[in-house]
């Protein structure tokens, strides 16, 4: 059965994280919109460009606004949600750290 994740915020799917490897502390995913998708991109789009622009202090002003946004990572084992988290996407990819 494959692992995966729902990227929630309240009641709204925003997407699901599938889990295909991992990479020292972060797990790669297939990245799946789902409604709320358009909610959410503007602050995962501000931190993807900011940190591949270089930009430390607006990186992690990114971050947090992430981190602040009521985001939770859903298991689909039912296990506990995942609230403290790092999140990237990218197009159809997508990556979390546990932890800040």
């Amino acid at each position: 059965m494959e692992q995966s994740w729902e990227l929630k915020q309240g009641d709204r799917v925003i997407g699901v994280l599938t889990f295909e490897s991992q990479d020292m502390f972060w797990s790669d995913c297939r990245f799946q919109a789902g409604p709320g998708w358009p909610h959410v991109r503007p602050l995962v789009d501000r931190s993807r460009d900011a940190w591949l622009g270089g930009d430390i202090h607006a990186a992690r002003a990114a971050d947090e606004a992430l981190c602040t946004a009521g985001l939770v990572l859903q298991p689909s084992d039912g296990s506990a949600a995942i609230t403290n988290f790092l999140l990237r996407v990218d197009g159809d990819k997508a990556r979390f750290r546990q932890g800040r």
